[in-house]
């Protein structure tokens, strides 16, 4: 099934506007490219260039039916197995980077209906949640507030945690409160430094009042793609696995049962406190793959969730925890 946004902005230029027309006609009226082509008036290399450019821009979404009903019942079960007020999964991809993509785009699409007026919401980074901003595609919201929910990197490669903010506060003509500090700093006191002389106390008294908080999460074995990985050294990871880590929401390092990892780095992590998060009107948890399923059932024992967004390997791997849990309680019976 395929749906042409024709609102995705106010105003188009000559050749946009004769490439959603393109559009319109192959997906919505049937038409062939041939057919597409003789009515527009280009040749039809033209419009197979147009119809790619408009997937591209998120113009034309596409959705596959097939196995829909295997998500769904996955859905549900997760739903009834962790308490979840709503989950979404959505189909197996073969890649982490596959996976950061669909589980993301269904975040956007999640997002794009789910923020009202009067609302402040507070977004951690990663990305997945990059990822979500092709999809989101909200009407414009008013007396909206968008807070940043960790610190930055002085590096930004490919997921700048300070565009992503900006651009979904900025898509919703809301308020962006940026989170301008390092992910980690020197010590306890420059932390503490930031917060009550630099500004940020703004951030940490936003957060106390969240009307929706959307945070990821990673593990950090062997396979993690965490943000963790890249900014904490090497031993002092070796050392949170030795302790128990499994998870990383955050940067706030949570063993299988959810509970804070207790080393030095948690005194140097620029982020917003996980007691702060679980205050949220709203819980937000977005992550996929099989090997991120503790991780996933961590960070819901830390601090709740009223919506997953997930994978069906990580949906198949946590039912799975789920069970084994149920079957220990009842042997300790």
């Amino acid at each position: 099934m395929a749906r042409l946004r024709r609102d995705t902005h106010t105003a188009y230029s000559e050749s946009a506007a004769l490439r959603l027309r393109a559009a319109w006609l192959y997906y919505n009226q049937g038409l062939t490219q041939k057919d597409v082509a003789e009515k527009i008036g280009v040749s039809r290399s033209t419009v197979i260039r147009m119809l790619d450019e408009a997937l591209k821009r998120s113009e034309v979404q596409i959705w596959i039916n097939e196995g829909i009903a295997d998500c769904v019942e996955l859905a549900v079960r997760l739903e009834k197995a962790y308490g979840l007020d709503e989950a979404v999964v959505v189909p197996a991809a073969n890649s982490a980077e596959a996976t950061a993509k669909s589980v993301g785009l269904a975040l956007g699409q999640f997002l794009t209906e789910a923020i009202p007026d009067d609302c402040t919401v507070g977004v951690g980074w990663g990305r997945t949640l990059t990822a979500s901003l092709a999809s989101f595609r909200p009407a414009r919201r008013e007396r909206v507030k968008v807070v940043s929910l960790l610190g930055g990197v002085v590096e930004a490669h490919q997921i700048n945690p300070i565009e992503y903010t900006w651009q979904l506060a900025s898509q919703l003509g809301a308020e962006c409160y940026l989170f301008l500090a390092p992910l980690l700093v020197d010590s306890r006191e420059t932390k503490r430094s930031l917060i009550e002389k630099c500004g940020l106390k703004t951030l940490f008294d936003l957060a106390e009042n969240m009307d929706i908080a959307v945070v990821s999460c990673g593990d950090i074995g062997p396979r993690s793609s965490s943000l963790s990985r890249d900014f904490i050294a090497r031993h002092e990871l070796e050392e949170l696995v030795a302790a128990g880590c499994v998870c990383d929401t955050m940067c706030n390092f949570l063993d299988a049962e959810g509970r804070t990892i207790d080393h030095p780095i948690r005194d140097r992590v620029m982020s917003i406190d996980l007691d702060t998060v679980k205050k949220a009107r709203h819980i937000v948890l977005v992550s996929g793959g099989a090997h991120r399923a503790p991780a996933i059932r961590a960070t819901i024992r830390r601090v709740g969730c009223n919506t997953l967004i997930t994978d069906e390997g990580a949906a198949l791997a946590m039912l799975q925890l789920a069970e084994d849990a149920a079957s220990a309680d009842l042997k300790s019976d």
